[in-house]
């Protein structure tokens, strides 16, 4: 599903990644796992466009990703879940989890909306509330819900229970848990695996830019 080889980023003049190599199987939940500034926000951003990649290749199917425009990613079905989420503060939260079905045409927006809603139905519950009326925890949830929108065949979180109430941790797992049934190719960084246990299929250790190790996990 994602094949990323060899993978050179830099910021300005400073190397951040240096040849990383990650694979995310279809239907696998994998995790990247590093402490704060080992570079896996950006990785998820270089997947996403966001970030000019220096040298190395980012197969998503049959697409070289470096070579798609960043907007693109979208339609080709790949969500993603920023870690400061990213969201339009005067904006209802349905409104928000909506836009990239906007930006995409997305022909099943609402039977999309229906299972999202169906899979978290805290996020209908408030969905008429303006983004900045909600907990931080509450907005991680409609960060999600927004990727779902179009991440039909994968999924990039970036440190999903970072930051959050221990019981909307709890409760994101407990999403997670579902897509994992559901067979969605799911990518996750976190700064630890502690509440990933038990999900991951796969587990990516992430140190100064470079992957360090990797195994079942």
């Amino acid at each position: 599903m994602l094949k990323v080889s060899g993978l050179d980023v830099d910021i300005g003049p400073v190397p951040i990644l240096r040849s990383v190599d990650l694979s995310v199987p279809p239907g696998q939940m994998c995790g990247l796992i590093g402490r704060n500034g080992a570079g896996k926000t950006t990785f998820m951003r270089s997947v996403m466009g966001q970030l000019k990649v220096k040298a190395g290749s980012i197969e998503f199917e049959h697409f070289e990703l470096v070579k798609v425009h960043d907007f693109k990613r979208a339609h080709l079905g790949i969500g993603f879940m920023p870690e400061d989420r990213r969201l339009v503060p005067d904006l209802t939260a349905e409104d928000n989890v909506l836009i990239p079905a906007h930006a995409t045409d997305l022909e099943d927006a609402g039977d999309r909306l229906d299972w999202i809603y169906g899979l978290m139905p805290e996020v209908a519950e408030f969905r008429h509330r303006s983004a900045n009326q909600l907990s931080g925890g509450q907005q991680k949830l409609v960060a999600l819900a927004r990727a779902l929108m179009v991440g039909t065949k994968l999924l990039l979180l970036d440190e999903p229970t970072e930051g959050i109430a221990p019981i909307l941790a709890r409760r994101m797992v407990e999403v997670l848990s579902d897509l994992k049934n559901e067979g969605l190719s799911v990518l996750i960084a976190e700064s630890n695996d502690t509440h990933l246990k038990g999900l991951l299929d796969t587990m990516y250790v992430i140190e100064r830019g470079s992957i360090a190790g990797n195994g079942a996990a």
